[in-house]
């Protein structure tokens, strides 16, 4: 009969690495890799657009701050230095032109999303703004089984987005 520690390890190696990992951020991030983590409810991050008001206020990534690129100067100051900072745009050259903004200012851990909002949007990442559907959370979103296969989904997602990437 097997211990129980090789019981343990076998139901570990069955289910795989159900909790998240530390991120270390790249210049550039998947939409996949920000849900995952907010998903995970991974403290210790900030999500920055910088697009316009105008079209923050339309639609956004849930907990998203309006930061727009004439303004990211002036108001980096808000921003905590310890957080992750993950940045998006209209385009991946004005979001990474942003980060790169954010790096020679002092802040390490910038990274910005390829893709943007479109991205977000095609992996089914939370939204809101006036455009947003509003509609109210399914049952599936407080079962752990839906909330564990539409994880697996959406990283297949992802690996296929960042192939496509590459």
């Amino acid at each position: 009969m097997a211990n129980l520690h090789d019981i343990v390890e076998g139901i570990q190696d069955a289910l795989g690495n159900l909790t998240p990992t530390p991120v270390v951020l790249q210049e550039e991030s998947t939409a996949y890799d920000l849900k995952k983590r907010l998903e995970w409810g991974e403290p210790a991050l900030s999500i920055i657009d910088i697009r316009e008001h105008e079209a923050f206020n339309q639609g956004r990534i849930t907990g998203a701050v309006s930061m727009p690129m004439e303004q990211l100067d002036q108001m980096k100051s808000t921003l905590q230095p310890e957080h992750d900072i993950y940045i998006y745009a209209e385009s991946d050259d004005r979001a990474h032109e942003a980060a790169q903004m954010l790096r020679a200012a002092g802040f390490e851990a910038v990274t910005h999303i390829m893709g943007g909002l479109d991205a977000w949007h095609e992996i089914g990442g939370p939204t809101e703004g006036v455009q947003e559907d509003a509609s109210p959370p399914t049952a599936d979103a407080f079962n752990v089984i839906s909330r564990l296969k539409e994880d697996h989904d959406t990283k297949v997602a992802g690996k296929a987005q960042h192939a496509n990437d590459d």
